[in-house]
This record gives C-alpha cells, structure tokens and sequence, in this order.
C-alpha cells in the first residue's frame, strides 16, 4: 500500500472573535489566558503580568484573540502557498470485488449468439468445477492439520495421536505452509510496519494508546516458520503475531464531539507554545532520529493527486477549521478502512502447559487508524506520554506561578486563586477525557467482538477457501472471454484489456492477476500460445470438450433421472472424481 501524506490546513480563514464568540467561549479563553499568564510570569516579565492582572475577563479575551489572530493569519499566508488535503494513496487491489453470479451473466448477455451464450455458461460452469477439484486436495489436509492445533480441541486429538514434540513441529509448520498458500491465492497481504505507521499516525475513535502484552505471546512458532520461508517487508513483530489484509473502505461517523473539540483546542494551544518556545524542533528531531526507513517511498508530500490513482481522505478533528459553526454544530469524521482483516498467532506456554492451539480470527471493516482493536493480548490502557506531559507541565508551572506570586509583596489573592483553579480544572479534565476514551475502548473492544469479528478458526479457514475458488474461477472466466472477444494478445494486454472490462462493465478497479488465470487456463488446455507468444483460445465447444463432463453434471443427471444413485454410478463418480484430482494436481 503506498500512502502520500498531505498536511491540510489546520488554521483556515474563519473568523473567532465576535460579540457572540465572546459570550460563549469567555471561560474557554479565561483558561488559555491564564496559563499564558502563568507562562509570562514564569518567564520574568513581570511588567507584562502587572498589566494583565488588571484587565478583566473580556480583554483577556480580546488579548487572546489578537494573538490567536495574529498566528492564524501568518500560517494562514504560509499554508495558502499550497492547499493540501491529507490523503492515502492506495495500491489497487488485485480481489475482483463483483459477484461470481453477477459476472458470469453479465458477460453472457454480451455474446451475441444464443447457441454460444449457452456454451459459455456450461464452459464457465466446467471451469468452477474443475478449480474446485484442484484445490481439494490442499483444503482437505488445511483442515485436518488445523483439527490437530484447534485451541478448543486440538490438545485432545493430538494426545491421541501420540506424537513426540519434533513431529508436532513439522505438522504446525505443515499447517503454516498451507496457510499461507491459501491466504496468498485469496489475495490477502502482510501488513508492513509502514502500514502500521500511516495507519496510526491518526485517531478516529479509539484515542487511547494500545499496545500488546508480549508476555502472553507465543515467540517460537512463527520465528521458525519466517526463517524457513523468508519475505520482505515482513513488520518487526511478525515473530509473535502476523496481520492480513485486504480491500479498503471507508467509514464516516457523525456527533457532536464535544470533549474531542476541546481536547484538539487544548491540544492547538500546546502546540503553539512549543513553537514559541522553539521546543517543537527539539521533539521533531528525536522523533525523526529514530525513523528506520526513508519516508520518500511511502511518504512523500505531494500538492496533487492523480486522478488514476486509488485514493481516500482522512477528515480528522485534528484538521478540522475552527469556526463557531463546526465547534457547536455535529461534525463528519471519516477514516479509511481494511475491508478484512485476519490475525494469525499463538499465546504463550506456561510452566505446567505447553500451549499448541493457533488462533485465527477474521475481522470486517477496520478503521485504519483503530487498528488495534484486533490486536491479539492487549494490555489496559493508561495515560497517554502526551497527557502526562501536559499534567506534570501543568502542575509545575502552576506551582512555579503560585509561589512566585506568594514571594512578592503586593501579591493578589484573586490571581493566585485563578492560576490554582485554572491548574486544578485543566488536570481534571485531563482525567475526566481519560476515563472518556476508557469507556469508548471498551465499548470499541465489545463492538470489535460481536459485530466486526466474522469468524474464527474453522470457520474462517472455510470462508478462505471458498473465497480462493472464488477468485479463480472469475480470473480464469474473463481472462478467456477477452480471448474469445478480442482475439489473441500478448500477456500485457490481456492484462490491460481484463482491467479495461472490469471498469467499463461493472465500474470496479482492480489490479487483474494475469499470470495466475493464464497459467490455469494453459492447465485446463483450453488457452495456448501462437510463434510470437501472443495467447489464443479455442473455441467455446471445443472448450468444453477438452474439459469433459464434470462429476457433479454427472450427479446432476442421476438425480434429474431416478433421484437415487445407483451402486454403479457410485464407483463411477468416484474414480472420476480421483482421475480429476490426479490429473489436475495443482500444487
């Protein structure tokens, strides 16, 4: 997935102060006021506090509001240079998103003959057929090794099988092996530590830091499987626990977000102090010191996007323009999302027990940015760096001001009192937004778990299998019509024309594996390549010829003809259904 990061304009043009801005946001500004005094004070300008200490809450907020206006206006000029929106740019996906039914009929009322029309439907029947029959073979041993490490019941089979600890190894890598395998043919995909990075370099809903009990987590298992099958791009902690995706969606959620808006206006007001008092560079160079990949392949600033490219907006509060409007009216967040996401990985062995169970749940619909709500293990959350930052900050300061303000001789209660209430009140709502997001995690954690998980277990390793023939079957079906349509062409612009013919049919982009649908349709016999390696199709009869009459057209007719099958009929089926698998032995 490649990913532009745009930086969109935090400080638009929209007007704060006013008469009726004043009314409503007197104590808001009071609050930043005062710790700008207590800043003040800090600092030594003494002759600056004195005049501020004596004008009252309405000019603290024109004051305020000058400064405010002041800063927005210059980054104003500097960010009008460039207006940019924060965007991730997508690599296509190669999943064809159309259903099966939908694409074969669809391609059917495209041939003009009603003689042809139906050849092509029995071919694409064959070919469903004939794929399912390859992959049997491979699903069937899926399954049974996956009987034997089944968290629920898998101690209990494998104790009866009696193996010593070197074959349960080589049977766990076996069942990896196979795993993998399926989760490739289904087009799902590591996610990359700069995956994981973009992704949670926003907040949606979930604003709590989550990070996993290490512990808790099995670190053997898939060590031993990555050094044997080496990949790139593999994420750092693809040695306790690995993370497929595939597809991107996008979910939008509206509210009010009161304690978020206050939250982000806090937030801006930090910000700017860390700017004034040049600490920001500081910071920034920390974090950029511990950057471990070059940013320009995933990251790189842009002003424009093509318009060929797949890509989605991210709307956070962060970002949002501050108007009184948007600050008391309902807002709109939207956050891309993992159309699907699946997590692999063991928990840890104890003293007593050695822990042989692998875990495979199955997720729908993730936010990007709340992405660890699947995560396997989660510690409780706490306080935030940046929420402790701010407490202690705030309470050092205001400390630091009330103590100063007690040495001098002429010192006012009211101004000693409004700094004390100012850092009372600021680490109460520190605590208050904390409990906030507590409840929001949780109820993210129990939502995750009964209407965002999909399966596991078994149950998604079936659901992978069916979405493997799936897939194949569609690639092998367009890949051929084009051939049938459009005549020969060399892979590249069978490749092109596949795309072409998605878009222009059913409005869907997709990245068409050609490779992988040649290769299947050289398999079946019914695709080969002229001198100059152009690829050329035969025709649709002889197709269906070549493939032969399948064991389930075979059923079909027994069951239209006597509903019974007969003894003979059986073996029949039978040794035809081994001769298919033989034959055809894919893997």
């Amino acid at each position: 997935m490649h990913v532009d990061r745009v930086v969109s304009d935090p400080l638009a043009s929209s007007q704060i102060c006013g008469d009726i801005i004043k009314k409503r946001f007197r104590r808001i500004v009071l609050n930043i006021s005062l710790q700008l005094e207590v800043v003040l004070r800090f600092q030594g300008l003494n002759e600056k506090l004195k005049i501020l200490s004596r004008v009252n809450a309405t000019d603290w907020f024109d004051w305020s509001s000058d400064r405010i206006d002041s800063h927005r206006d210059t980054e104003t000029a500097k960010m009008d240079k460039a207006k940019k929106k924060e965007v991730i740019r997508l690599e296509r996906e190669s999943v064809i998103p159309i259903l099966k039914p939908k694409l074969i009929m669809t391609l059917a009322k495209l041939i003009e003959h009603s003689s042809d029309r139906a050849d092509f439907l029995k071919l694409s029947k064959r070919v469903e057929y004939t794929i399912r029959a390859w992959y049997l073979l491979q699903f069937e041993d899926l399954m049974q090794l996956y009987s034997l490490f089944d968290p629920v019941t898998g101690s209990g089979k494998l104790k009866q099988q009696n193996l010593s600890p070197q074959e349960i190894d080589v049977l766990e890598q076996n069942f990896l092996t196979y795993l993998f395998q399926v989760m490739d043919k289904s087009n799902f995909k590591i996610t990359t530590d700069d995956e994981i990075e973009v992704a949670h370099s926003g907040q949606y809903l979930l604003n709590l830091p989550i990070s996993v009990d290490e512990s808790k987590l099995d670190k053997k298992l898939l060590k031993r499987y990555f050094e044997e099958h080496h990949r790139d791009d593999l994420p750092e902690f693809c040695d306790k626990y690995i993370i497929f995706r595939r597809g991107i969606g996008i979910d939008q959620t509206t509210d009010y977000f009161f304690m978020e808006k206050v939250d982000m206006l806090i937030s801006r007001f930090w910000s700017y102090l860390l700017r004034q008092t040049r600490l920001d560079k500081l910071l920034s160079r920390r974090s950029s010191g511990r950057c471990k990949k070059d940013p320009k392949k995933d990251d790189e600033i842009i002003s424009e996007v093509e318009q060929d490219e797949l890509y989605v907006e991210r709307h956070r509060l962060e970002n949002m323009e501050l108007s009184f409007r948007n600050l008391l009216s309902k807002v709109t967040i939207q956050e891309p999302t993992f159309d699907r996401i699946i997590v692999v990985y063991r928990r840890a062995s104890s003293k007593l027990k050695a822990e042989r169970g692998i875990y495979v749940k199955h997720f729908k619909n993730i936010p990007m940015a709340d992405m660890e709500i699947v995560l396997p293990e989660k510690k409780n959350p706490g306080l935030t760096p940046t929420d402790w930052v701010k407490f202690l900050a705030s309470a050092v300061v205001g400390l630091v001001a009330v103590f100063s303000s007690v040495s001098v001789p002429t010192a006012d209660v009211w101004v000693i009192i409004a700094v004390l209430s100012t850092v009372i009140g600021y680490c109460a709502k520190t605590y208050f937004t904390f409990q906030q997001n507590l409840a929001v995690y949780q109820n993210l954690i129990t939502q995750s778990m009964y209407d965002k998980q999909l399966d596991s277990g078994k149950g998604t390793l079936l659901h992978l299998c069916d979405d493997v023939i799936q897939q194949e079957v569609k690639e092998v079906i367009i890949s051929f019509f084009i051939l049938m349509e459009q005549g020969k062409a060399t892979l590249q612009d069978l490749d092109l024309r596949c795309e072409e013919l998605i878009k222009d049919e059913f409005g869907e982009s997709c990245n068409f594996d050609v490779d992988d649908a040649v290769q299947k349709l050289e398999k079946l016999g019914i695709v080969a390549r002229d001198t100059i390696g152009r690829y050329y199709c035969v025709g649709l009869k002889r197709a269906n010829e070549i493939i032969g009459t399948t064991t389930e057209e075979l059923v079909l007719k027994i069951r239209q003809g006597s509903g019974d099958i007969p003894l003979g009929s059986e073996i029949l089926l039978v040794g035809f259904s081994s001769s298919i698998v033989n034959i055809c032995n894919f893997f």
